[in-house]
């Protein structure tokens, strides 16, 4: 196996761990955030946009939805297909992401800190040269 694909499936494990720790005082997890975060940057979504744009399976993201509707964060509202689900932030959502992207700013200082602004520059471009 090459000693990339673990270290890389590691730090990613270790990254999201503590990720869900720093987010608990939002009461929120990281796959949860990278559903706010998405719907925060690119605005009002379906379903199978923010799936497709996490990369990750269909029911994962309905399920968080879901979860993320029952908790206040957003709102699901009906497309121009009556099968298809928008998905926006809700006001609550608006008032709170403030607070939350202070939290992640800072997570995401202390995790790099380490690394000069050259070096975080260079590794973008390293994970960009890999295939996907």
């Amino acid at each position: 196996m090459n000693p990339i694909f673990h270290a890389l499936f590691q730090k990613s494990r270790y990254l999201t761990n503590c990720l869900n720790e720093v987010l608990k005082q939002h009461n929120l997890y990281s796959s949860q955030w990278a559903i706010l975060y998405c719907l925060h940057n690119h605005g009002p979504m379906t379903l199978t946009q923010i799936w497709k744009y996490l990369n990750v399976e269909a029911p994962g993201i309905t399920r968080a939805i879901t979860r993320l509707e029952a908790l206040g964060w957003v709102l699901r509202m009906d497309g121009e297909d009556k099968r298809e689900k928008i998905v926006t932030l809700s006001p609550y959502a608006e008032e709170h992401l403030p607070a939350i992207t202070e939290t992640i700013l800072a997570f995401e200082e202390e995790m790099v800190g380490a690394l000069t602004v050259e070096e975080q520059q260079q590794f973008i471009i390293l994970l960009e040269k890999m295939k996907g």
